[in-house]
């Protein structure tokens, strides 16, 4: 089920005996089992048992903090802290872009480079290492490298077509928050068939881009126009980016429907509290995904009219 988003790609989210380690977990299976105790010896246990349990009760509910495990709302907090970073790092490159393109009357591609660059490397190192230990500090860095390259790529399409970068945002809000609600309500899961035709989609969209971007560097006729292939017009007279557009979206939505589904088996598997930050981290990746492709999309639909 962690095939959509590497970040999720570790046992602690997949492997279901996790839970074998957590603190009394294996001797919990025993309790209510056979016993060759006398009668008084078991009267004694069972009324200890009771004793305790009631005191589990009267006592307050146990966190992350206090278990040492991973909970779905202290994963939230966590996932909160990171897009803050990476909202004020965002920014610091609309700023900055901005700046530039008010003195020198271009755009400085700068920011971008830095922080898609930045953000790719930590990406990479946080997603093969996590097996092996979690590091909250790349993964703050990863967010703040990334809020760069989304304040400036922002500032771009907002010179571009004034007023773009709120309705991006406000859609991209509203498609995370309907895709959580869904799931928190039951009525949207993740599901083997889905999964395997999202992994074909994946496949068929990573190939895509990569002809496109290929197309475009080599300034090729067919790559007319300033989103290449995604510019040409298709059925109907609509261009090929706004149908490509929304099904990415879609794709997008299913990928944090995953997302939610890894983060509760990780709680299901008693993860390390650790791991909540590479769930922030996965969701992360998958939102940014999302705003840059409603970005886009408005892009094409705003050129085109």
């Amino acid at each position: 089920m962690a095939l959509n988003n590497p970040a999720f790609n570790n046992p602690a989210f997949q492997d279901a005996r996790a839970v074998k380690s957590y603190p009394g977990g294996p001797q919990a299976a025993t309790i209510g089992g056979p016993t060759q105790a006398s009668t008084a010896q078991a009267q004694a246990t069972a009324a200890a048992t009771n004793a305790q349990l009631e005191g589990a009760f009267a006592a307050p509910p146990a966190g992350s903090l206090e278990t040492g495990r991973m909970t779905v709302e202290d994963t939230v907090w966590k996932t909160v802290g990171l897009f803050a970073v990476l909202v004020v790092a965002a920014v610091g490159g609309w700023v900055w872009t901005m700046a530039s393109a008010t003195s020198t009357g271009r755009v400085n591609v700068l920011p971008w480079l830095i922080g898609a660059l930045g953000g790719f490397v930590l990406a990479m190192v946080i997603i093969f290492t996590s097996r092996k230990k979690v590091r909250p500090a790349l993964i703050f860095t990863y967010a703040a490298f990334q809020g760069v390259f989304v304040g400036g790529i922002s500032a771009f399409f907002e010179l571009t077509w004034p007023g773009i970068v709120l309705q991006a945002t406000l859609a991209t809000l509203a498609v995370v928050g309907v895709t959580l609600a869904l799931f928190a309500s039951g009525k949207v899961r993740a599901s083997k068939r889905a999964t395997k035709v999202f992994m074909i989609a994946m496949i068929g969209y990573f190939v895509f881009s990569l002809i496109n971007v290929g197309l475009m560097l080599f300034n090729a006729p067919i790559a007319g126009g300033p989103f290449g292939l995604r510019s040409q017009e298709g059925p109907f007279g609509i261009q090929w980016g706004l149908i490509i557009g929304v099904l990415v979206v879609i794709m997008a939505a299913y990928s944090l429907v995953l997302d939610f589904d890894n983060i509760q088996q990780g709680v299901r598997n008693g993860a390390p509290r650790q791991y909540g930050w590479l769930g922030g981290f996965g969701i992360m990746v998958t939102v940014v995904w999302l705003y840059l492709e409603i970005l886009r999309i408005l892009a094409i639909a705003r050129g085109n009219s």
